[in-house]
């Protein structure tokens, strides 16, 4: 496999405050990664780094060979990387099929002041029509087209999911950044979303990089898993390594319960 993604000694500091602490790991194509850590390990900080809502203080974010330290978000999503947040973010009040459509936007080559004499210029209308129709192709393949004229705000939680994935794949991603997309989800819901993770990668050529705090998925979907602590990597390894990895039970049950995990 090719590498894709690959973080170099990646520090952000927010005055005296340092999320992430020279963080260094590389991704490859095709794969699933977790980045996993307790709250306030830096997880979310990380993402932010990757998508181009934080400038590093130091070190450098390289895709596909590309340095894409500093490149602001719409930049970076531009170069082939997408995400989702931990709280959803989706237009409520518009509809699933606009939602989508805006994801789409990113890629348009037609100009936004086209859009006020549309009979003068075709090529945006053209482009229009191309952009409506694989929107909801993308709708139909998440199981969300029977919702197209629904607004947002009527989707139950699981679909509103669905839906800001969409959009994220409406893009053009070949990289996704799924942020907790098991949060308030049940526990058939999170087997679910197992299935659609993988379904995701192989239907859409995706590599993806996801955090999330259920450790039943992450065990399950992810092939390879980093651990952070207080912003430090703590630890890198296979589902099983992980799960059995002393500092990792350390960080999450406490240094009490780490030691008698140690004995058990």
């Amino acid at each position: 496999m090719s590498r894709i993604l690959e973080l170099k000694d990646i520090v952000l500091r927010f005055g005296g405050l340092t999320a992430v602490d020279h963080l260094s790991f590389s991704i490859d194509k095709g794969q699933i990664i977790g980045l996993i850590g307790p709250n306030g390990a830096g997880k979310t900080s990380a993402f932010n780094v990757i998508s181009g809502f934080y400038r590093p203080t130091e070190g450098h974010v390289e895709f596909e060979g590309a340095n894409l330290t500093g490149l602001p978000p719409h930049e970076v999503c531009k170069a082939g990387i997408s995400r989702t947040f931990q709280n959803i973010r989706l237009f409520q009040n518009e509809t699933v099929l606009q939602n989508v459509m805006v994801g789409s936007w990113v890629r348009q080559k037609s100009r936004w002041w086209m859009s006020l004499m549309p009979p003068l210029f075709p090529s945006f209308m053209r482009e229009e029509r191309a952009i409506r129709a694989r929107s909801l192709e993308l709708l139909a393949r998440l199981e969300l087209d029977e919702h197209a004229d629904d607004l947002a705000s009527s989707l139950p939680y699981g679909a509103q999911r669905r839906l800001e994935i969409a959009r994220a794949l409406a893009t053009e991603p070949r990289f996704l950044l799924l942020d907790e997309p098991a949060a308030g989800m049940n526990p058939n819901e999170s087997k679910e979303l197992m299935l659609f993770i993988r379904r995701l990668r192989d239907e859409f050529d995706l590599t993806i990089l996801l955090i999330e705090h259920d450790m039943k998925v992450v065990m399950n979907v992810c092939e390879y898993i980093h651990v952070l602590d207080h912003g430090v990597l703590i630890a890198s390894g296979t589902p099983d390594e992980i799960r059995n990895n002393p500092s990792v039970i350390e960080a999450y049950l406490g240094k009490a319960a780490g030691k008698g995990a140690d004995h058990a």
